[in-house]
Parts: structure tokens; sequence; C-alpha cells
């Protein structure tokens, strides 16, 4: 064994000073966004939780990065924002973004605090009736315990609404790839994307990559590229199937309500480009 692998084994994955920052990402992000990329959250947002679920209600944003979601789920009528992220300059992206752009109406009903989930304390913090978490759990460093800490933040006949990376047959390259990339120089970085973008022009062709980036924030209320830096440099990283899901759920007293299976070509399941994101959303019983 390499004395560079015997290195990652040793870290404690859980910490924040071996995970890829994110932070930089998101205030670039934070800085353009525009009504179109909130009107696009918001469509999200209603997808995986009806308005009757959300409204009136409290809700925990963990992993909130730019605060984008913590600000849709105010305009969407919550009563109570929680919003959490492990790193500091996320924590002040999304107090900016917030302050930007949340009605001043709702000004005294939102907070965002540096926190990790592995530090929640439903005793001290409290329960909560929407407990949200998109693309973060994977990127902990301990899925399992991850969403167990989360779910226990859960108030009766409250929601879990999560999206987790599914697992591919590439998962092991991604692994590799992400360590690196987290390590690497800018310069390094930025060749690296340069690889990806031509790769994923040369699967899709060209045309239909044009298009696919054109449109890409009117779908997904991001940037591509902005995601390619993401997605190529979140470490740590982890997956799991639908089924696992499920079954580790119910051992935490939950029911699916909803959920949005990724599927789609060979080159999406083999993950040759990565790993897209089932999204979930449990209940928890009473």
């Amino acid at each position: 064994m390499k004395w560079n692998e015997r290195r990652y084994m040793a870290d404690d994955l859980t910490k924040i000073e071996t995970h890829f920052a994110f932070s930089k990402n998101w205030a670039e992000f934070s800085e353009k966004v525009s009504d179109a990329e909130i009107a696009e959250a918001e469509r999200g947002l209603r997808r995986l939780i009806e308005e009757k679920e959300i409204a009136d209600k409290s809700f925990l944003d963990i992993g909130c990065g730019s605060g984008l979601h913590a600000l849709v789920a105010l305009r969407l009528g919550v009563k109570r924002v929680v919003a959490l992220d492990i790193d500091a300059d996320s924590v002040a992206t999304a107090r900016a973004m917030l302050e930007r752009h949340a009605y001043p109406k709702t000004a005294g009903n939102w907070q965002v605090e540096e926190k990790s989930v592995f530090d929640l304390l439903p005793e001290k913090g409290g329960r909560f009736d929407v407990v949200y978490s998109w693309g973060v759990l994977h990127h902990t460093g301990n899925l399992f315990r991850a969403l167990d800490s989360a779910a226990a933040c859960v108030a009766q006949d409250g929601l879990f609404c999560f999206a987790l990376y599914r697992r591919t047959w590439m998962d092991w390259l991604w692994r590799l790839e992400k360590r690196w990339y987290a390590k690497a120089n800018p310069e390094a970085q930025a060749r690296a994307r340069r690889c990806y973008v031509a790769l994923h022009r040369f699967l899709a062709g060209r045309n239909k990559h044009e298009h696919y980036v054109a449109n890409y924030r009117g779908n997904r209320g991001m940037n591509y590229y902005h995601d390619v830096h993401d997605w190529m440099g979140g470490w740590p990283y982890e997956t799991i199937s639908p089924e696992e899901v499920e079954r580790h759920m119910r051992t935490l007293g939950f029911e699916s309500a909803r959920k949005f299976i990724s599927g789609g070509t060979l080159v999406r399941n083999i993950g040759l480009l990565g790993s897209g994101c089932d999204e979930y959303v449990y209940r928890r019983r009473r």
C-alpha cells in the first residue's frame, strides 16, 4: 500500500479539513442568482413537497450551501427556517443570500448556523416538520451516520427530504478522481474540468451538448460549469442504491411518501460521466 493511500485511509472524513471546499463555488454562484434561479429552485422544492406540507411549518436545511433552498422555503410560507452548514464561508454566503432576497416580512423567521450534521441534538435544537438535505449527506464522510443524525431531527408525522448519489459501476474511479481533485491546484483542476466537458460533448454530440449547457440554468436553476466543479471536487464521496435507502429508512421508523429515481441511458447507469442524484421524501411514522 502506498503512503498516500494510507494517509487517505487514516483521515477522519467527517472533519471539514478533509473535505473539498464547496464554499467559493457557492459564493460565486450566489452573486449571480436572479429571479430565474429562484423560480427554478422553487419548482424543484414544490416537486418534492406539497404546499400544504410546508406552509406554516418549521424547516431545517442541512448543508445549506448558497442558502437558495432556505430562501425558497421562506417564500413558500414556512414559519421558521434553520439553515446549517459545516463550512463558515458557506454560512456567510447563505446569510448574504437570505438578507438580499428574503421578503422583509420573513426577517425574524430564519437563522443560519455553522454546524455539522453530526452535532445535531434534537433534545436541544428541537425537531422540525420538514428536514431537507439536497446532495449533501453523501459528502459528510459517513453517509449512514449522517442519515441517522438528520432523521432524528424529524418531528412526528414530519418529512425528511434528501437527495443522494446513486450507486454506479464506476464509483471506484470517481472516488480516486475526487480525492485527487480536492487536493489539486487550480490549474490542474481547470485542465480536468476541460477534459470532463470534452468527454461530455463527445458522448452527447456537439449540438446536444450545447443545447444542454444553454438550457442548464433554466432546467436546474444552476450554472453548468459551477456544477462540473462541484461534481469533480465532491470529496468525501459515497453512493447508495434506492433499495438500501428504503431498508435503512424503515429501520428508522419512516415510510416512503414519494421518490424520484434516476434511470436512463447505459452511460448514466454505468456512471461514465458520474452519478446523478435520486430524490427521496420519507415521513416519520407514528
